[in-house]
């Protein structure tokens, strides 16, 4: 039954699907499995498509300078993909790195162009996402100026985003709040002495 799809289910989170709306959908979707390290897209690739995470965990990261920023984590029941390399055309900036086996569900960003033109459905679908993304990005610019490190922690601990303490190694946590493991390891001892 179409209607109990995961991937259904979660674009209905943003906006109603008839059936005809979803089986063009549907039409696109193919499953991959991408292995433990192995990446959906590296920095200098093209993004040609966007995900849906069934199960697994990703990590996106941007290199500067020889160093990696990881700037977000994706698990199950997530859109991952990018997207900046897909609407612009240009060369992705980004790495997206599966954390462990992750199986998605692909679907080509032309296609999902393809739907925006042939259904309004599908045209509110990709408005809502973009200003769902759009929050994302500033939430998280907000708290990379304005909170200290051990501020953005204590926040992932009491945010919905504990999938990030429960299942992400320490050295990418770390990184994800723009310090080194060491100072992870102290905040997380300053924390439990309080």
């Amino acid at each position: 039954m179409t209607s109990s799809h995961p991937l259904r289910r979660h674009i209905e989170q943003f906006t109603p699907i008839s059936d005809e709306d979803w089986a063009m959908m549907e039409a696109l979707l193919t499953e991959r499995t991408i292995r433990k390290h192995e990446c959906m897209i590296r920095e200098g690739g093209m993004g040609r498509e966007l995900g849906y995470i069934l199960e697994g965990e990703m990590r996106h990261y941007y290199t500067y300078h020889g160093e990696e920023k990881t700037t977000y984590f994706y698990f199950e029941n997530s859109l991952v993909g990018p997207y900046i390399s897909c609407i612009t055309g240009q060369p992705s900036q980004l790495t997206i790195e599966a954390l462990s086996d992750t199986k998605l569900l692909v679907f080509p960003y032309t296609g999902l162009q393809k739907l925006y033109a042939q259904s309004k459905a599908w045209e509110r679908f990709g408005r809502v996402l973009t200003e769902y993304l759009a929050i994302g990005l500033e939430e998280r610019m907000v708290g990379l100026l304005t909170q200290s490190p051990e501020e953005r922690y204590t926040q992932l601990l009491s945010s919905n985003k504990k999938k990030i303490i429960e299942r992400i190694p320490q050295q990418h946590i770390a990184n994800y709040l723009g310090i080194t493991p060491v100072s992870l390891s102290r905040i997380r001892k300053r924390l439990s002495e309080k």
